[in-house]
This record gives C-alpha cells, structure tokens and sequence, in this order.
C-alpha cells in the first residue's frame, strides 16, 4: 500500500507570502480616506462607453509608491474592465495568478470626468490557503478624448480575521484597449 506524507502548512510559509505582498507596497499612511460606499452609479450620458464615459476594457499601467513621500517602488501592468451598470473586473500582475485572485468590485461616475471605484483580491499562500484580502480604491479621472485615464489609489490589507495589517499607495495610467 502507497502511503502518502502530507506536511501541514506553516506560518513560515504564510508569513513568506504576505512579507511579499507587504514588500509591494508601502507600509504606511494611504492616500487619503478610503470611501466604504460609493454612490450609485450616475445614469446620465456620461457614464456610458466612449465620448468622455469609462465603460470599456483598460489596458492599465500601475505605479507602486511610497505613500509619505511618492517614491516608485514597483511598476507592473493590469487590466480593468468597466462594466454598463458600475461593475468592474481585473487582474495584474503584480503576484503570480495563483497566489492572488482577480479583482472584483464596483465603479461609480462622480461627474464630468471623474470616477471612483472599489474592489477586492484574495491573497494565497504557495499552498493555495487564503490568508488576506486586499481592499482597493481609486479616484479615476478620464482624459477628454476618453481613450486615456489617471488614477490614484490606496490600498488595504486584512488577515483573514478582518485586521487591517497594512496599507499602500499607487498610481496608474491606462489606455483604452479597443
């Protein structure tokens, strides 16, 4: 008969994968208050694809930061979609697919060219356990020709326990894919 050893997951391994994730970001003061509900979506012309509207798939380049003082510490592409009726889904990469889940979360118009939107990733370690969950909000503001987008970002970490254990700065820019 074939036995098989299993070997229990130690906090050695669970520290090895959020020592990572920490090291993405910075470990301080985010970029200012994050929203904990955004406001329905605005139903006007603006918040349609195209001709000043964000819905669409976003080719997105992300700048890690020092939130005291705006250093880059890490730059890596994403994608982020927005969906008609302010939902958006996405995926970086920033860690190894199976070590963080895609991005799921919600997107509002605030007027003009402006936006904000919130989501969520789960963190893994190596042995596919979930051990955090990163809460993410941006302040989008898209360009005239709707074709390009800014956005700042700060970002929160929680343990599985609903702890805050870390937080981070970025920002980005995108371009439209089409």
């Amino acid at each position: 008969m074939k036995s098989t050893v299993t070997r229990p997951i130690t906090g050695s391994a669970i520290v090895a994968v959020l020592t990572l994730a920490l090291a993405l970001v910075s470990v301080s003061a985010s970029v200012g208050p994050a929203p904990t509900k955004l406001q329905p979506v605005d139903k006007d012309e603006n918040s349609q694809s195209h001709g000043g509207k964000i819905e669409g798939t976003w080719r997105v380049q992300v700048t890690l930061r020092n939130c005291q003082n705006g250093a880059e510490l890490r730059v890596f592409p994403a994608l982020l979609t927005f969906a008609k009726g302010g939902t958006l889904t996405g995926t970086s990469t920033v860690l190894s697919s199976g070590l963080r889940s895609a991005d799921h979360g919600v997107w509002s118009h605030l007027g003009g060219n402006k936006y904000r939107a919130a989501d969520d990733a789960f963190i893994f370690n190596p042995a596919g356990v979930w051990v955090s969950t990163q809460k993410l909000y941006q302040n989008i503001e898209l360009a005239a020709d709707a074709d390009t987008f800014t956005s700042n970002a700060n970002t929160e970490f929680f343990d599985t326990f609903g702890t805050l254990t870390a937080t981070g700065c970025a920002t980005a820019v995108a371009t439209r894919m089409e």
